[in-house]
């Protein structure tokens, strides 16, 4: 898999230096004042994290907005509790300052291990560097935290590979390979900016893509094809949707086909559904692509609205998280021995070389995707006991 390396901003590094300015034409006292304000903040944070005999897993999700947080947030809590854990959840709400008070609270409650999946990769060096001072191990879970090098261990799936299955099933669908002097019409839904993961799904895709487009046997009437322009902020419905309903009333108001869209993530896929639904004047059938199999989703593509979705077992990832938590706190230093030794029946590979902070490559557990489709989705998710079906045919996620 590619190496992406993610650089701290030159911007953060003007602020910086702009502030070590300050301070230096600054008055004596107030530095020392500021000073020994850090130092008892630090013996404060050192303090509340004690060894009382308490196993205190902290778990931070972004949002309950997003079906996909709750299932994880909700299922990393049962697993740890079982096993008589004290869990302490919270979710942020897709409120960066919500997030970090979450953590702070964490961190104030004696946490002995952090799992924390940010809502913005680069928005919480300070409060980690608080978890640090307090000796409190960092798994970041799905999402890769940037821009601090108090991250002890990444686990998540091999997110390139998301975009890759999706740039694929469209390739293949569309027998790209084969078009001759035939020409097909693409546009692209990426994800939150924020999100470092949007970036892998993107770049995943296009690389499968862009030789199409290159060549012309793929189009982009709308003309955005980086991840900047497709992208959706906070992985948005709404706003999905408006810009699709956008890029229908100014490119496809003729008898211009749309033949595909690569949507980044079901969320996205639903807006881009619901704008295709009511502003699309053709009637040809359009090739859309998802992620994470929602419950909503899994029922447009029951119904033939959406094409596929990437599948991610997300207790799978979830299981990942508690073996590895576990060890943490007892006291190990897991590597690759924690996949050799852990008996799971799912594929997880350890990957020491992929995923770089910007302040240090982290330890990865990367587990394997899955495309679905309306031929698979009985055998890969109800079969394997991930959903239910009912009477219609619909699916349902396995509480």
């Amino acid at each position: 898999m590619k190496r992406w390396t993610i650089g701290i901003l030159s911007f953060a590094m003007i602020c910086s230096l702009t502030a070590c300015a300050g301070n230096a034409g600054g008055d004596v006292e107030n530095t020392e004042i500021e000073a020994s304000s850090e130092e008892e903040k630090e013996s404060v944070i050192q303090d509340t994290h004690s060894d009382d005999g308490r196993n205190v897993v902290g778990i931070s999700m972004p949002s309950q907005k997003l079906e996909r947080w709750n299932r994880d947030g909700n299922f990393l809590k049962k697993e740890f509790e079982e096993e008589g854990y004290e869990v302490l959840i919270s979710f942020g709400n897709d409120l960066i300052d919500e997030q970090i008070n979450g953590i702070e609270d964490m961190i104030s409650e004696g946490a002995d291990l952090l799992i924390i999946t940010p809502i913005d990769a680069t928005s919480l060096t300070s409060v980690l560097e608080d978890a640090a001072a307090a000796n409190i191990p960092v798994i970041s879970y799905d999402r890769l935290i940037l821009q601090s090098p108090y991250i002890d261990y990444y686990i998540s799936f091999d997110n390139y590979t998301v975009g890759t299955l999706q740039g694929e099933f469209i390739r293949d669908t569309l027998d790209l390979d084969n078009a001759g002097d035939k020409s097909y019409n693409i546009e692209f839904t990426a994800g939150d900016p924020a999100d470092n993961n949007a970036q892998f799904f993107y770049n995943g895709a296009y690389d499968v893509l862009s030789p199409y487009i290159e060549s012309g046997v793929l189009n982009v009437p709308s003309g955005q094809t980086t991840f900047i322009q497709t992208a959706t902020s906070s992985w948005s419905r709404d706003y999905a949707k408006e810009r699709f309903e956008n890029i229908l009333n100014s490119y496809y108001l003729t008898e211009k086909e749309l033949d595909a869209v690569c949507c980044s993530n079901d969320t996205v896929a639903l807006g881009t559904t619901e704008a295709i639904e009511e502003d699309y004047a053709g009637n040809n059938d359009i090739i859309i692509t998802g992620q994470d199999a929602d419950e909503p989703n899994l029922k447009n593509i029951v119904d033939g609205k959406q094409t596929m979705t990437v599948y991610k077992a997300l207790s799978n990832e979830s299981i990942v998280a508690f073996t590895l938590g576990k060890a943490i706190v007892d006291g190990e230093t897991p590597g690759e021995d924690l996949i050799q030794n852990s008996g799971w029946d799912f594929s997880c590979n350890y990957d020491t070389s992929s995923y770089d902070t910007g302040e240090k490559v982290v330890a990865s557990y990367l587990l394997d995707p899955i495309v679905i489709t309306v031929d698979n989705m009985k055998e890969e998710l109800v079969d394997k006991g991930y959903y239910t079906e009912d009477e219609q045919g619909y699916l349902h996620p396995v509480q």
